[in-house]
């Protein structure tokens, strides 16, 4: 298991999910995940507005106090294969894929670390994004409860 933050790692889950429900276009090609700071690239148009970013942040903080269980589940690599995207899953992921469900919130095979409630998270906050070549960065931390 990868040694991400849990908070952080459940955050990036949450954040992905929210961009793919508001825009439409995937989760993150890329993220680096820290305690302080984390960040994500998403393939995109435009840089988002004042206003997008507001709602990204409500949204995202609205799923977190919404107290969701966060639990794992193993699928064989065929039957994950029909069910998600394991583009991201290094070669070695073997024949058992670790699915992890934030609530119904999100699912998506995962080898990090995650809190076991979204109530363990803080609040989000976005410090920054910005855009270049189709790539929409976001910068974003936790502050704690």
């Amino acid at each position: 298991m990868k040694k991400y933050d849990p908070k952080m790692h459940s955050t990036e889950h949450l954040l992905n999910q929210t961009m793919v429900r508001m825009f439409n276009k995937g989760r993150s090609f890329s993220a680096h995940i820290e305690k302080k700071k984390s960040k994500v690239d998403y393939h995109f148009d435009r840089i988002l507005t004042e206003k997008e970013i507001t709602e990204i942040q409500k949204r995202v903080n609205d799923i977190i106090k919404s107290n969701l269980d966060v639990r794992e589940e193993f699928y064989t690599k065929e039957e994950a294969e029909k069910k998600f995207n394991l583009s991201k899953l290094p070669e070695d992921a073997g024949d058992n894929i670790r699915i992890i469900h934030i609530g119904d919130y999100d699912s998506c095979p995962c080898i990090g670390n995650h809190v076991k409630n979204t109530n363990e998270i803080g609040e989000f906050k976005i410090i920054s994004t910005n855009y270049e070549s189709g790539v929409l960065r976001i910068r974003f931390k936790l502050n704690d409860k």
